[in-house]
């Protein structure tokens, strides 16, 4: 097996289990804290154990500056994913999975807006095209917009929750020298002294079996998808992992219709496409020349290469 069929291997394996997060979440009957605490405090345990076995915490290669910058990402992914779990219970997986799904245009918009990165036209009009996508998947009437209601609410705690998914990618890829599984333990670590005082340990109580669909969450979608993911990046182009990224919201989609019997409608069906496309093309957009006389952006010499992927991939994963 050459090293990028087994690369997409890996990769597709960790988008599919990403796909059955959904069912998880809701399965637990945790409330949405409760769920992320768990998921952090067995997520920290899982990649803890894999990064103490390979011998990595040794010449970690953290800065002040980058340490406190994997810290801030930390913030920003814990609290996207008690928002998108919120969301799961005001819309439904496959909706909300899907306008989560717009994460990699806030990366763009807030590129551009705060860092001043380009922003050409034709992204520009591809994301025009995705939020129409998106208009479409989140089916909101008019006169929801006037009542309001849980299902609107859902809708935005999804793009609120993309939001700070973007604004987590954008910190972690000024991270360089640093191998993404130690970048995600931080992350992970970090939430667990920030959501503790949101934790309701007496709603817990019966719980019951729901144990097991946490540990899963923390064990299975952190532990063992982050492995895969980070073992598949360093093996496959940009231009594949945006590609295969879409295995996740596919099995999610499938996965509420198998287990909840949810589906999307017709017109809302129609978003998707627009969604998927828009987000390849900004995805692969090829990056805007430098000038002649620039040089190479320097990176740490001895940095270990799987540092060079962010540790939150853009559009692959919850």
């Amino acid at each position: 097996m050459t090293p990028e069929l087994k690369g997409s291997a890996q990769l597709t394996t960790a988008m599919m289990l990403s796909g059955t997060l959904g069912v998880f979440v809701v399965e637990s009957g945790a409330p949405p804290f409760d769920v992320v605490f768990f998921r952090v405090l067995f997520g920290a345990l899982a990649l803890g154990g894999y990064v103490t076995a390979r011998g990595w915490l040794r010449d970690h290669g953290f800065t002040r500056r980058t340490l406190g910058l994997a810290v801030l990402g930390g913030v920003f992914i814990v609290f996207n994913w008690v928002l998108l779990f919120q969301s799961y219970r005001n819309t439904s997986i496959s909706v909300a999975t899907v306008v989560y799904h717009t994460q990699p245009f806030y990366v763009v918009l807030l590129g551009a807006l705060l860092f001043r990165e380009r922003l050409t036209a034709a992204k520009a009009g591809w994301i025009a095209v995705a939020f129409a996508g998106l208009i479409l998947v989140s089916g909101v009437t008019p006169g929801e917009f006037a009542s309001g209601g849980s299902y609107l609410t859902g809708i935005g705690q999804a793009l609120l929750a993309a939001l700070l998914y973007g604004l987590s990618t954008l910190v972690t890829k000024r991270i360089t020298g640093v191998r993404p599984h130690l970048i995600a333990l931080v992350q992970v670590l970090v939430g667990i002294p920030l959501l503790l005082p949101f934790a309701d340990f007496g709603a817990m109580s019966g719980t019951g079996r729901g144990w097991g669909w946490l540990a899963g969450l923390g064990l299975i979608h952190t532990g063992v998808m982050y492995v895969l993911m980070y073992a598949a990046y360093a093996k496959l182009p940009t231009s594949k992992i945006a590609v295969l990224a879409f295995v996740y919201p596919a099995v999610a989609m499938v996965m509420d219709w198998a287990v909840y019997g949810h589906h999307i409608g017709l017109v809302q069906a129609l978003g998707v496409p627009l969604i998927v496309t828009a987000s390849l093309r900004v995805t692969l957009a090829r990056p805007a020349r430098r000038p002649a006389s620039a040089p190479a952006p320097r990176t740490a010499a001895r940095a270990p290469e799987a540092a060079s992927r962010p540790a939150t991939p853009v559009a692959s994963e919850a």
